[in-house]
């Protein structure tokens, strides 16, 4: 990954680590959330890799999380801490970091500890676990959704920066919903699974809990890029959108088809939808029960045997049945007998549902859905764990299944206290137009972001100027506005007659000009579709900027000259515009 464009990496807080990490377990005592934790550094410890982060920084490192402090789901390996995946018999000291939670560390992050979850990741509740029954942060007598439970609520407490969590039918996403915080999940396979015990292995995601969009994009951009000991693991593809459109299609279910939400939560979502369209997004009906079908056979179909093969053994062993939580034995160790052939049969149903929803979705950039649709107390869970678990997945169990990204953010209160989230999910690599629109929503600064290597920057002068005439031909390609920019002192801007009217940039060195520039960047195969649709008289060249920097951009060719009015003394073609009606 690289961030493109001339306002450099994407940087942390600028504050001291060491400062970070006390007040972080200041944070830690004053909130008294034990369940929150399986395992966590002693304060000395801490503070001392702080120490070293400052160190690093002051020794010139470039390190994008240095200052922040973070807490990591305890189903991923971090050294100098057991993995116990919430089962103390399956206990185990890791030999590696796994590649997530390193490039955290390598980053300048402090890990303060492993957070409680829902056993073996089998769950959305965040009550699955003999470490304890993590609560919900703002209405304790609530679950805090899981399975990521004790990473949600560290965010949600404003004890760390962020956190990791691990998301399969929602993990990454219900614990944001009742936090009130943001839930990433990125594309399977952006963000490595080495080191991560497997829930569904083809479909686990790293995910990131934060408290704004910003800070969670800054945090998955570390994370992000292939790694070669994981066999899932997959780049960015050359045509992947770095950007939302302009005016972005959302498909919103009906009303009518919003079930199983609790009374009032339908107004949420209507007023969280109606809010969305007050940014310029074009709100479009689509049919949502495609995904609800499919949700289901996450668990009710014989995809729960992936979760057999990944701890199945362990979970049925005599010896592992102190401290296996019921549910959780009951859900794993139901799919031993699953047959092959109803495998085979329900990748065929996922498949036609697959389908389906592509056709209930055709030409939307994504879906917004309730994240979840009731809040559900302590109690009613452990009256009905099974079915108050499978209500919570309803709007979130789909998601992997049909390879999409999704983002989870908050969306204000229901009429009984509950705080509302709302999730943005869009096909595979249509990470960042789901970002953008969530930032539309939640009302953020936007911050450079690490886009992908392929992206190439483009330098823009004239018709494709944001709000020109041809600039809808970059953003259709899903390219991304970098900045405002200056060409070196040594081009001469003309006016030439095309239709619609547009400059010729032409380098003349001495006796040159700085003309007035944004720099875009555009996906690798974004490039090649536009320089094959380039009309005569223009060309795609290297440019050089004020910066010294040199990137594509539009030239002309010389012959298109010989007419044309020099406009070089306006200083750019937006300003002659305006000069000239």
């Amino acid at each position: 990954m690289s961030t493109v464009g001339t306002t450099g990496e994407p940087k942390g807080p600028a504050g001291s680590a060491v400062t970070r990490v006390a007040a972080a377990y200041a944070r830690i005592a004053e909130v008294d959330r034990p369940e929150v934790w399986i395992s966590l550094l002693d304060e000395e410890t801490a503070i001392a890799a702080a120490r070293r982060v400052d160190e690093r920084v002051a020794a010139g490192e470039d390190l994008p999380l240095a200052g922040t402090v973070c807490a990591v789901k305890d189903n991923i390996d971090v050294v100098g801490f057991p993995t116990t995946a919430a089962h103390p018999g399956f206990a185990y000291e890791p030999e590696r970091t796994a590649t997530a939670a390193a490039r955290l560390l390598a980053a300048g992050a402090v890990v303060l500890g492993k957070t409680n979850l829902d056993q073996f990741a089998t769950g959305l509740v965040g009550s699955r676990s003999p470490y304890g029954r993590v609560r919900d942060a703002h209405r304790p007598d609530r679950v805090s959704g899981g399975s990521s439970s004790g990473s949600g609520v560290a965010t949600a407490l404003g004890i760390v920066d962020f956190a990791l969590g691990t998301d399969t039918a929602g993990s990454g996403r219900v614990p944001a919903a009742f936090g009130a915080t943001v839930g990433l999940k990125p594309t399977i396979g952006l963000v490595p699974v080495t080191g991560v015990v497997p829930a569904c292995r083809s479909l686990d995601c790293v995910t990131v809990f934060a408290p704004n969009v910003a800070t969670a994009r800054r945090v998955a951009g570390v994370l992000t890029g292939p790694d070669a000991t994981d066999p899932l693991s997959r780049d960015w593809p050359v045509d992947a959108p770095l950007a939302a459109p302009p005016a972005p299609r959302v498909g919103v279910p009906e009303s009518s088809e919003l079930v199983g939400l609790a009374p009032g939560w339908v107004a949420a979502f209507e007023a969280a939808a109606k809010r969305l369209a007050e940014t310029g997004v074009e709100l479009v009906p689509f049919h949502v029960k495609p995904f609800v079908d499919a949700g289901q056979l996450l668990y009710d179909g014989a995809f729960v045997a992936e979760r057999y093969a990944a701890v199945g053994a362990f979970v049925t062993d005599e010896a592992s049945a102190e401290g296996l939580d019921p549910s959780v034995a009951t859900i794993i160790g139901g799919a031993a007998g699953i047959a092959a052939h109803r495998l085979v049969s329900d990748q065929e149903q996922l498949g036609r549902l697959r389908a389906a929803a592509r056709k209930a979705t055709h030409g939307l950039d994504a879906i917004l859905l309730p994240t979840v649709g009731e809040h559900p107390t302590l109690a009613e869970v452990e009256a009905d764990p099974i079915g108050a678990n499978a209500r919570l997945g309803r709007y979130t169990n789909f998601c992997n299944l049909f390879d999409m990204a999704a983002i989870a953010f908050p969306a204000g209160e229901t009429d009984d206290g509950a705080r509302f989230g709302v999730t943005l999910a869009a096909p595979a690599f249509a990470d960042h137009v789901i970002a953008d629109i969530a930032e539309r929503f939640t009302m953020e600064q936007s911050e450079p972001i690490r886009l992908p290597d392929s992206a190439v920057p483009l330098v823009v002068v004239g018709a494709h100027l944001s709000g020109q005439p041809l600039n809808g031909q970059l953003t259709a390609l899903g390219a991304r506005l970098l900045g405002q920019v200056r060409t070196a002192a040594e081009y001469r801007l003309f006016a030439l007659q095309t239709e619609p009217a547009k400059p010729g940039l032409v380098r003349v060195g001495e006796g040159g000009a700085a003309v007035a520039a944004e720099l875009w960047a555009l996906p690798g195969a974004g490039l090649a579709t536009l320089l094959a649709g380039l009309p005569t008289p223009m060309a795609l060249g290297r440019v050089r900027l004020a910066d010294g920097t040199h990137h594509v951009g539009f030239l002309c060719e010389p012959v298109a000259l010989e007419n044309a009015r020099d406009i070089t003394a306006f200083g750019g073609w937006r300003a002659f515009r305006t000069a000239n009606g």
